[in-house]
């Protein structure tokens, strides 16, 4: 396995320890490079993600980290920034010019597209079914179609590295339809947001973060050969937010990567975001 990841959380957002001990955790474990990507400041306040007060905190901390640790690990700074419209999103100018090594670009609030209302789709189904039900008065396609559409915005707009777990709408949307990802109105949707990801030549990555607990990566395994189809440069991810799951499910995804005829993965060195030809990455 090509030991790295480059999305994971701390206590600076919803992570559930210090960053020091998810930086431990991964040179104990072996990797090469690991990056902390604490959940972006938002226009509003979340329980969820860095404040913009604690901004310069994170950025001195990760610092200190890197100083602390060079020469056992390739440590990197980022943020897993939320695209809300074009106004607020990797792109804007408040992110670009923060000194990061690298930006994700994420959806979790949608915003309807006839009233501007904005819901979470991400978290506990609970919290997903009454917000579905006020924002969207139940109707997932109208739903589904916004994600696509905010998120095939944010590729335009560009002003970031890779894209995170870019079908998540999925995780909850399974859960009241059913068969949602076998429908063909909504792989058509994916099939088009995959090829304007392919355009723009962005990176994608595969979380493994949900599989213990749901049985699912994102991209859906299913959609392994469309990144291989259309060639888009993939990257394994964690998505940790406990330190003794920096490593979760990784191997499994190399795996089901080369089963789908990926032929390399992305990984940053010195700096750089370089390919990796999956022949010379071992399990």
């Amino acid at each position: 396995m090509d030991l790295c990841t480059y999305h994971s959380h701390c206590t600076f957002c919803d992570g559930k320890a210090p960053a020091e001990e998810f930086v431990k955790a991964a040179i104990e474990a072996g990797f090469h490079s690991y990056g902390v990507s604490s959940h972006s400041p938002l226009p509003f306040d979340t329980r969820w993600s860095l404040s913009k007060g604690d901004v310069e905190a994170y950025l001195q901390e990760m610092e200190r980290l890197k100083k602390q640790y060079a020469g056992h690990i390739e440590l990197y700074v980022g943020l897993e920034i939320d695209y809300l419209n074009d106004g607020w999103g990797p792109a804007n100018d408040y992110f670009q010019r923060m000194p990061l090594d690298y930006r994700i670009g994420s959806v979790h609030l949608v915003t309807n597209g006839e009233t501007g209302e904005m819901m979470d789709m991400d978290g506990s189904f609970d919290d997903f079914r009454e917000n579905f039900r006020n924002v969207y008065h139940d109707d997932l396609k109208h739903l589904v179609r916004d994600y696509f559409r905010s998120s095939a915005r944010m590729v335009e707009l560009g002003g970031f590295d890779f894209v995170a777990h870019l079908d998540k709408i999925s995780m909850n949307g399974s859960l009241v339809e059913p068969m949602l990802t076998e429908q063909a109105w909504y792989n058509e949707l994916l099939r088009e947001y995959l090829q304007l990801i392919a355009e723009k030549g962005v990176m994608v990555e595969v979380n493994t973060k949900a599989y213990t607990k749901k049985g699912l990566m994102f991209p859906n395994v299913k959609y392994f050969k469309w990144l291989k189809e259309l060639n888009i440069p993939v990257m394994v991810n964690s998505d940790a937010h406990l330190p003794q799951l920096v490593n979760d499910n990784r191997e499994l995804a190399f795996r089901l990567l080369r089963d789908a005829g990926v032929k390399s993965t992305m990984r940053l060195h010195r700096g750089v975001w370089e390919e990796v030809p999956m022949s010379e990455i071992k399990n």
